[in-house]
């Protein structure tokens, strides 16, 4: 009876109280709703009786819309403080609002609203036991803390997984936040240190796709150093590593460790393709390796977490994430806008949106999120709008929409929103922005400090316009700051007015990577600053490469004609997977909406006709390639590896070995109005307008 009377007088009062809107001369009630901290679920739900959870929010709007259909306005806010989450707050369709009335969560007027996942920890104490000093680093002993996780509550501390390039997204272990940073498990060599793999059994040596020896996974391998001798308890250590190639990473339990062989061997399901030799690992999870500030280590069967903090007065916020579900789930609800709330500290995704239309995330902060920060699957006009979001252990946003099968849209996109430090656990393949389907956007965002590529496509009619994009590739290689490969009918995506500058690498990296015979982009406008190889055309079609400017790059364009390739691993490639992903979208649709498609009918046939193969089929060469009016001071191109520089339109671009001739990025790269580059056609590229811009939820736009 209690829940019933209240829910009763939660109609009432929201429907009689409130304020009113005029808008056109036109006098109009908009609901409210208040949630607390000190709240009570039992009270109205108003600003002097507001409710506990969100829970009881959503259960009370459900409510007053039975009464009717209603026209206007609903708000939640939520009152300052932490709210420590356990479980999803789940809408439905039932939890929509209409595309003029949207159902709007949100802070109250600039109060500091924050989603946790964790628990904030304390009660850390300098260590005084002798068997665990003895284990320490002589530098480590007078500054390593130890607290009891158990004692404050905390039973689930989760696990280490394997994870990374091609494995399931699954939630992460139980991490530790200091002062909104994630700290670093304790590793060896230090974080930015290597070690190598040395070899491996001789009794299963395969090659590659290119001659390269490997060994077998199930049969480990050799390292260098005598280091692993020193450490007392080896039960649950990890390897993370770059096995075979830069390009493809995983995490793995150690499963024999023999310090006098300098030997190891991993568990299933094992990590990549084989191990190379001098390829790069480390070894982590190891208490006498925390030996640097910001380092930590918990220990399962005490219950107790060691920990170094970054800072000498020890005075920061500590938190141990455990929430491994979303803090938000959309199953096909609409119109549905979340702003201005913080979302920190969880093992996996934090915001989850599927189906449903013209939903928003909008002013929010997410930082230190275990997997995704936002992931969209399907529905259509879901857009991130000047969020910021830092630290996923995979992507930031991934979004996912469209029917490449009918070539539908779905409008979702990204825009203002600031990117750091996404891939911190996963690595490679988990960008700022992975957008996978047909017309998605990026814009005017701003992403750094990634270890591999910050925008990944997959799909059609997609757009990445006035982005800035910077330290990429920070810690792999074979990668571009903006990438997609694989597949011929990835048309219609257009990448313009990008300013991408300062990439790292593992023997470089590329600005804009087309890759394995990607086709059929419209690369225009862009500006590429101290980037290897700012163009990347991996033996694609078709491509239109103009108007950019590329300063002070290793080279600003580079092709090759991988698909004539003549080894085994490139013939492959067009022969078997190219051919098959032009075999799976409608051949008529495709063909009318990219007529370029039809010129690879003479390598592969046409469609309804039998197709060339055998000796006959010969590999496709990378025509229709566009290079034109392009502004390049510095290294210039390179046409090589089976591509014939004739096939490519390559004309009016402009070419200064002196970077002196070109201003800096403080005045925007300004060409002076006497250079010789104008004569080419060039137009002025809206510099000063890439990347965030002010709104009502970013207050500065500085880069």
């Amino acid at each position: 009876m209690q829940t019933v009377l209240s829910i009763l007088k939660t109609a009432l009062v929201a429907s009689c109280i409130l304020f009113a809107l005029t808008a056109n001369g036109v006098e109009r009630k908009s609901y409210e709703f208040f949630i607390s901290t000190t709240g009570n679920n039992t009270n109205p739900g108003t600003i002097n009786e507001p409710f506990l959870t969100p829970e009881r929010a959503r259960d009370a709007i459900r409510e007053l819309k039975k009464n009717g259909n209603l026209k206007d306005t609903i708000k939640v806010y939520f009152r300052k403080g932490d709210y420590v989450r356990s479980t999803t707050l789940e809408l439905n369709a039932d939890d929509s609002g209409e595309s003029k009335y949207p159902i709007i969560w949100t802070a109250y007027r600039g109060e500091r609203v924050r989603l946790l996942g964790g628990k904030v920890i304390s009660g850390f104490k300098p260590v005084t036991e002798e068997k665990i000093l003895n284990r320490l680093d002589a530098k480590a002993k007078k500054n390593v803390l130890v607290t009891n996780l158990r004692s404050q509550g905390i039973s689930d501390f989760g696990k280490f997984s394997s994870r990374g390039f091609g494995r399931p997204t699954i939630p992460a272990h139980g991490e530790l936040i200091y002062n909104n940073r994630p700290m670093t498990v304790a590793r060896w060599p230090n974080t930015g240190e290597w070690e190598r793999i040395k070899d491996f059994p001789r009794d299963s040596i395969k090659a590659d796709g290119l001659g390269a020896k490997m060994g077998a996974l199930s049969n480990g391998f050799f390292y260098n150093s005598d280091r692993p001798s020193k450490w007392k308890n080896t039960g649950n250590i990890w390897v993370y590593g770059y096995w075979a190639y830069d390009w493809a990473n995983s995490y793995e339990r150690v499963t024999e460790l023999n310090p006098k062989r300098h030997f190891l061997k991993t568990a299933e399901p094992y990590g990549n393709y084989g191990f190379i030799k001098n390829q790069r690992f480390c070894f982590f999870n190891i208490l006498e390796e925390l030996d640097q500030p910001g380092e930590w280590f918990l220990d399962k069967e005490t219950d107790l977490l060691y920990f170094w903090p970054p800072t000498s007065n020890q005075s920061g916020e500590a938190i141990f994430s455990e929430l491994e579900k979303p803090f938000l789930q959309l199953n096909g609800a609409s119109h549905v806008i979340f702003s201005e709330i913080e979302f920190e500290a969880s093992r996996g995704n934090a915001i989850q949106l599927e189906g449903g239309d013209g939903n928003r995330i909008t002013g929010c902060i997410l930082r230190n999120i275990g997997n995704n920060a936002v992931v969209v699957k399907g529905g259509t006009n879901h857009g991130i709008i000047s969020c910021d979001i830092s630290d996923s252990g995979d992507c930031g946003v991934d979004l996912t929409g469209g029917d490449r099968q009918t070539l539908t849209a779905c409008n979702h996109f990204v825009e203002n929103c600031h990117f750091q430090r996404q891939g911190r656990w996963t690595k490679c393949y988990v960008p700022a922005v992975s957008m996978t389907g047909v017309g998605m956007r990026v814009s005017h965002c701003h992403i750094h400090d990634h270890p591999h590529a910050a925008i990944v496509y997959v799909g059609n009619e997609i757009k990445i316009e006035y982005n800035d994009i910077h330290h990429t590739a920070l810690e792999t290689g074979d990668v571009g700051a903006i990438y997609t490969g694989r597949d011929y009918t990835y048309r219609g995506n257009s990448i313009k007015y990008n300013y991408i500058h300062e990439t790292g690498g593992v023997r470089g990296s590329k600005g804009i990577y087309m890759d394995d015979c990607t086709s059929g982009t419209e690369v225009f406008g862009n500006v590429f600053y101290k980037v290897h190889w700012g163009m990347f055309i991996g033996g694609g079609r078709d491509h239109k490469v103009e108007n950019n400017l590329f300063v002070d790059c290793h080279l600003g364009v580079r092709a090759d004609g991988r698909g004539v390739d003549p080894k085994p691993m490139w013939q492959n490639l067009v022969n078997n997977m190219m051919r098959e992903s032009l075999q799976e979208v409608p051949a008529n649709l495709y063909r009318e909406r990219y007529p370029a498609i039809k010129t690879l009918d003479k390598y592969y046939g046409k469609p309804g006709e039998a197709p060339i193969t055998g000796k006959d089929f010969r590999g496709v060469p990378p025509e229709g390639n566009v290079i034109a009016n392009n502004v390049c001071f510095g290294p210039w191109k390179s046409i090589t590896e089976y591509a014939d520089e004739k096939i490519f339109d390559i004309r009016n671009n402009y070419v200064n070995d002196d970077i002196s001739k070109i201003g800096t990025p403080e005045t925007g790269f300004l060409i002076p109005a006497d250079s010789p580059a104008w004569t080419t056609g060039f137009k002025p590229i809206p510099f000063k307008e890439i990347g965030l811009y002010r709104d009502r939820y970013r207050k500065s736009n500085s880069k």
